[in-house]
């Protein structure tokens, strides 16, 4: 199904043969069910908008605008978001496998994550101090160089996860599984461990848990 016209006045329609989406903005719209896998998404701006259980996967959304929108049981695995701004933008039970968000704007980057996927995403050198991982999946995440500070990882699967240079300070890991990172290469004072992720910093001496 194609992305949807919008309404530009109270009474006024765009014309079939303009594409909206080009110049668009949409303010509290609400996207469900929609299948745009593979498609060519013409850039807009979205405040604050909800999409939920939509196939966004392998779209380009280059050069999009999200502001406090959030994405609700969606597939959005191997989207491009280069130049993509992303504020204040909540995704939740949702697929983003492989996708790179290094690629978008810094300018008031903002995600929180709840019950998503994220397997072999890239966050490499993104400024994200604070961000919420809850209940997720990040198994071989590049988290290199990363900004991190006081960001909060509960109960996720970090297996394979890539720490290198991380500014991860006051984070918290206390419930995040199979952590695997090198304290002489990544900032942790103040960071928070259990005893078993505490254990996981000294992998490379060859220390085992019982």
């Amino acid at each position: 199904m194609p992305w949807p016209l919008c309404i530009v006045g109270a009474n006024t329609f765009l014309p079939p043969f303009i594409n909206p989406m080009a110049t668009a903005l949409h303010l509290s719209q609400t996207f469900a069910k929609e299948n745009w896998s593979h498609q060519v998404v013409p850039t807009g701006d979205f405040e604050p908008c909800s999409f939920t259980q939509c196939n966004i996967s392998h779209c380009d959304l280059s050069r999009g605008k999200f502001a406090e929108c959030t994405f609700t049981g969606c597939d959005l695995s191997m989207i491009k978001l280069t130049e993509a701004a992303l504020r204040d933008v909540t995704f939740k039970e949702c697929k983003l496998l492989g996708v790179d968000f290094s690629r978008c704007k810094e300018m008031l980057f903002g995600v929180a994550f709840d019950h998503c996927i994220l397997d072999h995403a890239v966050f490499h050198k993104r400024k994200m101090n604070g961000t919420r991982f809850l209940r997720c999946s990040l198994k071989g995440v590049d988290f290199e160089e990363a900004y991190l500070e006081k960001a909060v990882f509960d109960q996720c699967d970090l297996d394979q996860a890539f720490f290198v240079n991380s500014q991860l300070q006051k984070a918290d890991f206390r419930t995040a599984r199979y952590i695997a990172l090198d304290p002489d290469r990544n900032k942790v004072e103040g960071a928070r461990f259990s005893v078993e992720g505490a254990l996981g910093l000294l992998g490379k001496y060859g220390l085992e848990n019982g």
